[in-house]
C-alpha cells in the first residue's frame, strides 16, 4: 500500500525500534523501518514526511559506532532523534556527548523549560522513561534546551527553524506518560501527516494492486489455518475470486481436530476453493527417530514443499503463490548492521517459489500482526479465528521434546485441548498472547490409587506479549492451576505430573524448541 504520509524510522539497533513504528501506526500514519546506513538517494526516493533516528546500544562518540550521513539534515525533512538519535544530532551540530556519572535507567520526572511544538500538551513533572549511559555536556549549535531531569540537565533539545528535535528519553514506551502526545505533535503539527493508514484503506488499495498484478492468472495459497494465511486467503479471494485455490495440508502436527475445523470453517462461511490433503502419516514417517529441533523443522519444511508441489502440479496455469509474511519477519531478515543471532529457523513456505517457478504475493509484508487481525475482522473472519493464539509452523513437533511418535502426539493433543478449553471457560484465553503445553522426554514417579506409576511430565506455558518479541509469563490464580493440573492428570492416560513455566522472554524463548 502506498501512502504519501510516511515516517521513516532509521534503526540504530534499539530494542524499541519496532515499538516506535507500531506507535506511529496506532495514529493511522504509515511508518517504515530502514537500517541506519540507508543511502541518501534511497531516503529521497521514499519521500518521508519525517525521519526518526532510533535509540541504540552503543555510544555515539565511540570509534566504529553507527553514524549517519550529515546531509540528511539538509533535506528539509523534520527529524526527531530519540536517545542515541539525540546524541548523533548533538555531535553533527558541534555539541558534546560524554559518559554520565550516573547511568539513567527507568522512570524520571521531566521539568519543562520551553513548552515548544514538540512538548505541547506534555505535563510538567510527568514521568518519562530513560535508558542511557551518556549525556550531553555541550549544547549543539543553533539548538535550545527544552527540558531537563535530575540526572540529565539537557533532556530534550530543538531547532524549530530547521525542524530538528531530540529527546533523551523514549516517548514510544508506555512508561512515558505523555509519549503519545509527543509523537502526535511530531506527526501532525510538525510533519503535517494525515491519518490515512487504516485497515479499510489498506484493503481497497491491496485489492486494486493484486488485481493489477495477477490479471487472469491462477494463484495458490498455502492455507494453514493460522491468522496470517487465513486473512491472506480472504483478501486474495476478494480480489480475484475463483482464480484462487487454497491448499490445506494436514501434517498431523496440529491441535486435536484442528485441521478438520479449519477446512469446515472456510467451506461453511466463505466460497473458497480448498484442497484438503491428509499427509499426517508421511510427516510422521519422515520424523521418526529425529530428536534435534532444527532437523525437525527442516524435515517438516521440506516435506511440506514436496506435498504442496505434488498437489499444485494438478492445477494448471498457476503463476503466483500467496505468503503471509509479516513486517517483523522482513525487518529481522534484513541486516541492520547490528549484531544478531539466529535463535531458531522460522518455518514458512520459503522454498516453494524457487522450486515451482512461482511469483510471490506478500500482501502483509509491511504489516504487524495486530494490523492483520484488524483486516481479518473487516473481511468477516470469525472473532475466534482472528484472535486465536499464534501457533508455530512446525506445530506440535516442537512441543514434543525429543523424538516424535503418534502416542506422544496423542497425549499432547489431549493435554493441550484441556488447557485451551479451560482458559476459554474461565475467560482467560483472550488475556493471553500464547498458551500451550509441552511434553517433556522425562518420566516421573507418581501414585494413582494404591499403585505406583512411572509416567510423563507435561509443562504448561502461558505468556503475555504485544508482538512476541518480548514476553512475560502469565500470573494465573493458584486455584486455576490446581484445577487444570488435576483435570489433566485425571483425564489423560500417561501423564502423572504437571508443571508451570515461569520464565520470561528474554532470557527464555516462548517455545521450548
Amino acid at each position: 500500500m502506498q501512502s504519501h504520509n510516511t515516517i521513516l524510522v532509521l534503526d540504530f539497533g534499539s530494542q524499541y525500534t519496532q515499538l516506535i513504528a507500531r506507535k506511529i501506526r496506532e495514529q493511522n500514519v504509515r511508518s517504515i523501518i530502514y537500517p541506519f546506513y540507508t543511502s541518501l538517494k534511497k531516503i529521497k526516493e521514499l519521500k518521508p514526511k519525517g525521519i526518526i533516528l532510533s535509540g541504540g546500544p552503543t555510544s555515539a562518540y565511540e570509534e566504529n559506532s553507527p553514524q549517519i550521513d550529515s546531509e540528511i539534515f539538509q533535506l528539509n525533512i523534520p527529524i526527531l532523534g530519540i536517545c542515541y538519535g539525540m546524541q548523533l544530532i548533538t555531535l553533527n551540530y558541534k555539541g558534546k556527548v560524554e559518559p554520565a556519572k550516573n547511568r539513567e535507567y527507568g522512570k524520571a520526572s521531566i521539568e519543562i523549560i520551553t513548552n515548544n511544538e514538540i512538548l505541547k500538551n506534555v505535563k510538567n513533572k510527568s514521568v518519562v522513561w530513560m535508558s542511557h549511559g551518556d549525556y550531553i555536556t555541550k549544547i549543539p549549535e543553533g539548538f535550545s534546551v527544552d527540558s531537563k531531569t535530575e540526572n540529565s540537565p539537557i533532556c530534550s533539545i530543538s531547532n524549530s527553524e530547521k525542524k530538528i528535535y531530540a529527546l533523551q528519553f523514549h516517548p514510544e514506551v508506555a512508561h512515558t506518560e505523555n509519549g503519545k502526545e509527543i509523537l502526535r505533535n511530531f506527526l501532525f503539527d510538525i510533519c503535517k501527516c494525515k491519518p490515512d493508514w487504516t485497515p479499510a484503506n489498506f484493503i481497497d488499495e491491496a485489492v486494486d494492486s493484486i488485481r493489477e498484478k495477477v490479471k487472469d492468472a491462477k494463484v495458490l495459497c498455502a492455507l494453514s489455518g493460522g491468522v496470517d494465511s487465513s486473512v491472506a486467503a480472504l483478501l486474495l479471494h476478494k480480489a480475484i475470486g475463483e482464480n484462487l485455490t487454497c491448499v490445506h495440508v494436514d501434517n498431523g502436527l496440529m491441535r486435536k481436530n484442528e485441521s478438520i475445523k479449519v477446512v469446515e470453517m472456510f467451506e461453511e462461511n466463505f466460497d473458497l476453493k480448498i484442497i484438503h490433503i491428509d499427509a499426517s502419516q508421511e510427516f510422521l514417517h519422515k520424523l521418526s527417530g529425529v530428536s534435534d529441533p532444527e532437523k525437525k523443522r527442516k524435515i517438516i519444511g521440506n516435506t511440506f514443499i514436496e506435498v504442496f508441489e505434488k498437489e499444485s502440479d494438478k492445477i494448471p496455469n498457476t503463476d503466483f503463490l500467496v505468503q503471509g509474511t509479516l513486517y517483523p519477519d522482513v525487518i529481522e531478515s534484513a541486516s541492520t548492521g547490528t549484531a544478531s543471532h539466529k535463535i531458531k529457523t522460522h518455518h514458512n513456505v520459503g522454498g516453494l517459489p524457487e522450486i515451482m517457478n512461482l511469483k510471490l504475493i506478500e500482501p502483509f509484508r509491511e504489516l504487524f500482526k495486530d494490523e492483520v487481525r484488524e483486516i481479518g475482522e473487516l473481511l468477516g473472519l470469525p472473532h475466534e479465528f482472528v484472535h486465536r493464539h499464534p501457533f508455530p509452523g512446525p506445530g506440535l513437533a516442537v512441543r514434543v521434546l525429543g523424538e516424535i511418535t503418534e502416542a506422544k502426539l496423542s497425549i499432547l493433543k489431549e493435554v493441550d485441548k484441556i488447557f485451551i478449553d479451560e482458559l476459554k471457560k474461565f475467560d482467560l484465553y483472550y488475556k493471553i498472547w500464547q498458551a500451550f503445553a509441552v511434553l517433556l522426554p522425562v518420566q516421573s514417579v507418581g501414585v494413582m490409587g494404591d499403585a505406583r506409576t512411572y509416567e510423563s511430565v507435561v509443562v504448561l506455558r502461558a505468556v503475555t506479549s504485544s508482538d512476541g518479541m518480548t514476553a512475560d509469563w502469565y500470573k494465573f490464580d493458584n486455584d486455576f492451576l490446581e484445577h487444570v493440573s488435576n483435570k489433566i492428570i485425571r483425564e489423560v492416560a500417561g501423564v502423572n505430573r504437571v508443571v508451570y513455566d515461569i520464565s520470561s522472554k528474554p532470557p527464555s524463548t516462548i517455545e521450548w524448541e
